[in-house]
C-alpha cells in the first residue's frame, strides 16, 4: 500500500471538508400541507365568485390590530390614522369606528380631495409638504358643499420658502392655513431645526392674520433601523426627542405655554409609535401599516400585531416538473441541488411587491424571471394545487399595493363579507 504524504492528506481533507460545506448550503425542501387558515379564505374567495387577482383584508385581524394599538397607547394619547396605507374609504371608515379617532393623516392632493368631500369631519393633517401649485388646485376643484373641510386640513411646512409661497396663497384665496412645521428629529429629510430659523418662521406665522401656527411634526422612522450595538439606537432615540423637546420650548417661549397645550405634536409612524408611553414630548401618534401588518412591519415592536393583508390570485397552470426554455437539459440538475424548484405554478398576475405565503415554500424564480401577466413560481415535492386555486402573498407595504387590484375583498367568518372600493389610483 502506498505512503501517503502529508501534502496529499491535507488536500484530501480540505476536499472532504469543502464538499461538507457545500452539501450544508444545499437547500432544504419547505414545501408541504396547506395552512388551514388560507384554504378557508380560498373557499370563500370561490364561494364569493372571485377568480382574479384580489386584495383580501382579515376583518378580524384588522380589528384585533386596532385593539392591539389602542392599547399601547398612553392615557391622553390621539392617535392618526395615516391614510395613505390604508386607501379605502370603508377601511378608513372601519377603523374611524374602532379607534374613535377623527384625525387623518394624508400624503396627495388626490386623496386629500378625496377625504375632504367623503369625510369632510376629519381632521387632516399632511404628511408631506406639498407643492403650492397642488395645494392651489386642492381649493380650486373643492366643491362648494365641502368648503368647510377646508377649515380642518392643517399644512406641513419644512422651509421658509415655501412658508412664503403658502403665505401668498392663503392671500389670494382669503382664506386662514393652519401650519403644522417638519421638524428634523433626526431622518435629515428635510424639516427645521431648533434655532433662529425656527424662531424667525414661527414668528413670521404669528405676524400674519392669514396663517395659523398650529405644531409640530416629528417623524423618525430610521431609529428601529439602527444597530443596537453601543447603543446607536438608543442614542438616535434620546437625540430626536431632545430636538423635539427644545422646538418645543424654543415655541413655548415664543408663543406661550396657554397656546402651546392646544396644538399639534405630532410624531410615529407604525415602526415606533410604541416609543411613546407619555404625552411629555408628543400628543399624538401616526400609524397605519401596523393594522394590516405587511412583510416590511415584521419588526420586534410589532410583534403583537398580525398580518390582516393578503393578495390572493388563481392559479393558471400547474406543472409537476420545471423547465426553462433554452435550459432544458439542466432543470433534472437543478431540481437535485434545490428540491424548492422541483415543481412550477403559474399564477394569474404577478411582479408585485409581495411574498408568497400558501402554498408553503414557493419561490420566484431568478433565472426565468418576473413576470406581471403569468408569473413563475416553483415549489418543492409536496406542493399540491390545482388551476383555479389560489396561491396566497403577503404585501411588503400596504401603500403601493393596495391601489392595484380593485375592490378590496373583506374576509369575516369564513367568508367574504363586504367589498371596500379603494382610492383612484395617485402617488
Amino acid at each position: 500500500m502506498p505512503e501517503l504524504s502529508r501534502r496529499t492528506l491535507f488536500l484530501g481533507g480540505a476536499a472532504v471538508a469543502a464538499g461538507g460545506a457545500v452539501l450544508m448550503n444545499k437547500p432544504h425542501d419547505h414545501s408541504g400541507p396547506r395552512d388551514p387558515y388560507f384554504l378557508s379564505v380560498q373557499a370563500a374567495l370561490i364561494g364569493a365568485g372571485i377568480a382574479w387577482p384580489t386584495l383580501v383584508i382579515d376583518k378580524a385581524r384588522l380589528s384585533d390590530n386596532v385593539r392591539t394599538l389602542k392599547t399601547h397607547l398612553p392615557a391622553g394619547m390621539g392617535y392618526r390614522i395615516v391614510a395613505k396605507s390604508l386607501p379605502s374609504i370603508g377601511l378608513l371608515s372601519h377603523i374611524r369606528d374602532l379607534s374613535g379617532t377623527n384625525r387623518l393623516m394624508t400624503f396627495n392632493q388626490p386623496m386629500l380631495s378625496k377625504l375632504s368631500i367623503d369625510m369632510p369631519d376629519a381632521d387632516q393633517l399632511l404628511g408631506k409638504p406639498l407643492p403650492v401649485y397642488a395645494a392651489r388646485h386642492y381649493f380650486d376643484t373643492l366643491p362648494a358643499d365641502a368648503s368647510n373641510a377646508a377649515e380642518n386640513v392643517q399644512w406641513l411646512i419644512d422651509t421658509p420658502a415655501r412658508l412664503d409661497m403658502y403665505r401668498s396663497l392663503a392671500s389670494d384665496i382669503g382664506r386662514t392655513l393652519k401650519i403644522v412645521l417638519e421638524l428634523d428629529v433626526g431622518l435629515h429629510r428635510g424639516g427645521f431645526e431648533p434655532g433662529p430659523e425656527l424662531g424667525a418662521t414661527i414668528e413670521a406665522i404669528e405676524a400674519n392674520p392669514n396663517l395659523e401656527f398650529r405644531g409640530f411634526m416629528g417623524y423618525e422612522p430610521h431609529i428601529p433601523s439602527l444597530p443596537t450595538t453601543l447603543g446607536w439606537r438608543d442614542k438616535a432615540l434620546k437625540s430626536a426627542w431632545n430636538t423635539y423637546t427644545s422646538a418645543l420650548e424654543q415655541a413655548t417661549s415664543l408663543i406661550g405655554a396657554d397656546r402651546m397645550s392646544g396644538l399639534t405634536r405630532n410624531a410615529a409612524g407604525s415602526p415606533t409609535y410604541r416609543y411613546y408611553q407619555s404625552t411629555d414630548i408628543a400628543n399624538e401618534v401616526s400609524a397605519g401599516s401596523c393594522l394590516v401588518k405587511p412583510t416590511h412591519f415584521d419588526t420586534e415592536l410589532l410583534e403583537p400585531h398580525q398580518p390582516a393583508s393578503f393578495i390572493a390570485t388563481p392559479v393558471i397552470k400547474s406543472l409537476d416538473k420545471t423547465r426553462l426554455p433554452g435550459l432544458e437539459f439542466a432543470s433534472g440538475a437543478a431540481s437535485a441541488w434545490n428540491p424548492n424548484s422541483k415543481k412550477t405554478v403559474f399564477i394569474h398576475g404577478g411582479h408585485w411587491l409581495a411574498d408568497p405565503v400558501d402554498p408553503p415554500g414557493l419561490e420566484y424564480n431568478k433565472t426565468f424571471g418576473r413576470s406581471s401577466n403569468q408569473e413563475m413560481l416553483n415549489g418543492g415535492p409536496e406542493l399540491s394545487i390545482q388551476p383555479d386555486e389560489f396561491v396566497f402573498f403577503r404585501p411588503q407595504q400596504s401603500e403601493a399595493v393596495f391601489l392595484q387590484f380593485g375592490d378590496i375583498a373583506v374576509y369575516e367568518d369564513g367568508a367574504i363579507v363586504d367589498t371596500w372600493p379603494v382610492f383612484p389610483v395617485s402617488a
